[in-house]
């Protein structure tokens, strides 16, 4: 008798995917040099939150390693909302800066709708401006938020087609779960969206061809929950005490999913470094239609 042979998921590698964004990016700079145009990146952390800091200082780092110009605003915990918005006006007004991104979440007396809203649309490299948001919504063009993109790369990666294949997306987040099931919807995908209120999730999961899990619950999902030969992509980046030691693990349990699984991206080492490659190229993107330029060879057809 033939015993039951276990399928091994074939590893999405996120950091490899990243550097060949970042590689095509950095190619597209250099074009943009030859006419005296360098883009700019402005970020600005509000509050001495040691994960986010670490994000935003890595951010600076990759801006960098590209060639765009890096502008970090390191702000106190007790800034008036009213200051926070005078210095995004002046980011705005400043030619230098493509693009802006402000480190979320802002400290409760701040509103972060306001905020988010009053960066120029044009500048807004992460997507979340409402009108940014509405035109990915009805299908117009506009900047796609930076992790749903770096999802939708590391799928095209695979060279599966996604014409007709059922995702279901764990979180209805406004910075992941609602700008993902539109980014797939137009990939001509089926889409459920599941939260804390859906009855029977594990059953909705399971039919799944593909699943975008981005609740922030630690190994919420186990093997159970999913349809052998289903695609999984783990955007949760959630730190727990394992041993007495740190340790990074997703909304996936990766070592049981991966014996399901077709294709499972890990954490850390998935989305993460995805998350940061896109944020880099809507920078040059939005340089680029800033200055009524073409956009570069190297970024179009990504994967």
């Amino acid at each position: 008798m033939l015993k039951n042979l276990i399928m091994t998921a074939e590893i999405i590698d996120g950091k490899f995917l990243a550097h060949k964004v970042k590689e095509k990016v950095s190619k597209a700079v250099s074009t943009l040099s030859k006419e005296n145009i360098v883009p700019g990146l402005a970020t600005i952390i509000v509050g001495t939150d040691a994960a986010s800091s670490i994000y935003v200082k890595n951010k600076g780092k990759s801006a960098n390693e590209v060639g765009i110009k890096s502008f970090q605003y390191a702000l106190p915990e007790d800034i008036v909302e009213e200051d926070l918005l005078e210095l995004i006006e002046k980011l705005n007004q400043n030619n230098d800066v493509d693009g802006i991104l402000v480190q979320l979440p802002l400290p409760k007396h701040i509103n972060s709708d306001l905020v988010i809203d009053s960066i120029d649309p044009s500048k807004d490299v992460d997507g979340f401006n409402i009108l940014n948001a509405g035109s990915l919504f009805i299908g117009r063009d506009g900047v796609i938020p930076c992790t749903p993109l770096g999802c939708l790369l590391m799928l095209r990666s695979i060279n599966i087609d996604l014409k007709g294949k059922h995702a279901v997306i764990i979180g209805r987040s406004n910075i992941v779960g609602k700008p993902m099931a539109q980014l797939l919807l137009r990939e001509d995908c089926t889409i459920t969206t599941v939260h804390s209120k859906t009855k029977n999730i594990v059953k909705i999961v399971k039919d799944a061809d593909i699943i975008i899990a981005a609740v922030g619950i630690p190994n919420f999902v186990n093997s159970s929950w999913i349809k052998k030969g289903a695609i999984a992509i783990d955007v949760g980046i959630n730190r727990l005490k394992i041993d007495g030691k740190n340790k990074l693990v997703g909304d996936i349990k990766f070592e049981e999913a991966k014996e399901v699984t077709s294709y499972i991206t890990p954490v850390p080492g998935g989305v993460g470094p995805m998350t940061i490659a896109c944020l880099l190229m809507n920078t040059v993107l939005q340089c680029v239609k800033r200055n009524n330029m073409d956009q570069p060879s190297s970024l179009r057809n990504l994967f």
